[in-house]
């Protein structure tokens, strides 16, 4: 099978969630000798702000965790699709696309049949910024990819798409499972803090916790303003920055637990749909709480799988109990272990998106 897939970036995980998702997919695309080719823009606003913090050593760095993964850096200004989508037989187009490479590669699509054509939705700009999602020109797409049911119905309820599937995020097992270190910290958050979507959120279930606790926490992640920082500083809390997402396995072996702090959209307006952090912290390993966040639409068993924090009082008892209690830690890891094995690896995933190609390929076959 050809795969072409369109994305925001492959190389960069600045601010950018997507590219753990779209490393394990393609990943196990390669496993299965797939001809795979991934597109990115060649001034993708992750990749140029990649480079500007850190330099091509971070380019370097990728390409070393990840050496079979390769992308084609682009210029929508001079990208000729019937060179990119020669022999394709499923093509995937990401929505941080821009509107009109979205549509070009529609209008190919409607008058060359001999691929399957699908959109992915990986964000909650559904619900958030509804007016762009619904400019997207869907018309000649066989469907759309939603890692969430509500979103989804979102398509579906809109006529943004005569077809959707969910979709979900998963773990890229080849990267992410168990490291063997000695814990030298207590807690552990990779996180942006990025639009204000969970500054309160940051307070009541991080930062007040770790004071009261005086817990041995660690913060990762990007986009943290001067203010957040001595805030930070001020809670006790370690600030490392950027972290490479390859190296989160090592960060989580080096602490007891971790927290999970959705966004407020996703709470709020989008029940049920994971982001790709749960996924990742199971498959190393690792307890962890969640804030307010126990509508696992099915995927996951709250109370078993991980912990559930409905304030910064329930998190702090949480937290101070796995501090404490090896038992307790055990049975969440055991849990956490067994759902990503059964259920959520890369490899569930491509299973799925193979079994949706079929499903597309024997409507348009039966019509």
């Amino acid at each position: 099978m050809r795969v072409v897939m369109f994305y925001h970036s492959i190389v960069s995980d600045w601010n950018h969630g997507n590219a753990h998702f779209l490393r394990g997919v393609v990943s196990e695309m390669l496993d299965r000798e797939y001809d795979v080719r991934v597109f990115e823009p060649r001034d993708g606003w992750s990749r140029t702000n990649l480079v500007r913090d850190h330099g091509s050593a971070a380019i370097e760095a990728f390409h070393r965790a990840y050496p079979r993964l390769r992308s084609e850096t682009y210029d929508p200004a001079s990208l000729v699709l019937e060179d990119a989508l020669r022999g394709a037989d499923l093509v995937l187009v990401h929505e941080w696309n821009d509107h009109d490479l979205v549509a070009r590669i529609g209008r190919h699509r409607a008058t060359d049949d001999s691929y399957r054509l699908l959109f992915h939705d990986t964000h909650h700009r559904s619900v958030t910024d509804a007016a762009s999602m619904a400019a997207y020109d869907l018309r000649h797409y066989d469907g759309v990819l939603a890692f969430g049911d509500v979103i989804r119905d979102l398509y579906l309820d809109r006529g943004w798409a005569a077809h959707a599937w969910t979709w979900h995020e998963a773990a890229d097992t080849r990267v992410f499972y168990p490291r063997n270190a000695a814990a030298s910290g207590d807690l552990v958050w990779i996180g942006n803090w990025g639009d204000e979507e969970r500054t309160a959120e940051i307070d009541e279930f991080l930062l007040e916790p770790t004071r009261r606790l005086g817990l041995r926490t660690t913060v990762y992640g990007v986009r943290y303003p001067d203010d957040a920082r001595a805030k930070l500083e001020a809670s006790g809390v370690e600030y490392r920055g950027w972290l490479p997402n390859a190296e989160v396995p090592e960060a989580f072996a080096r602490h007891r637990m971790t927290v999970h702090i959705p966004r407020r959209p996703y709470l709020e307006s989008l029940p049920g749909v994971p982001t790709i952090r749960p996924f990742e912290a199971m498959a190393c390993g690792i307890p962890f709480v969640s804030a307010r966040w126990d509508a696992a639409a099915g995927l996951f068993s709250p109370g078993d799988d991980f912990l559930v924090a409905r304030d910064g009082d329930e998190m702090t008892r949480h937290l101070a109990r796995l501090r404490s209690d090896d038992a307790e830690r055990r049975r969440l890891i055991a849990n956490g272990l067994a759902a990503i094995a059964a259920r959520h690896a890369c490899a569930h995933r491509v299973d799925q998106l193979i079994a949706i190609y079929d499903e597309i390929a024997m409507e348009v076959t039966v019509s």
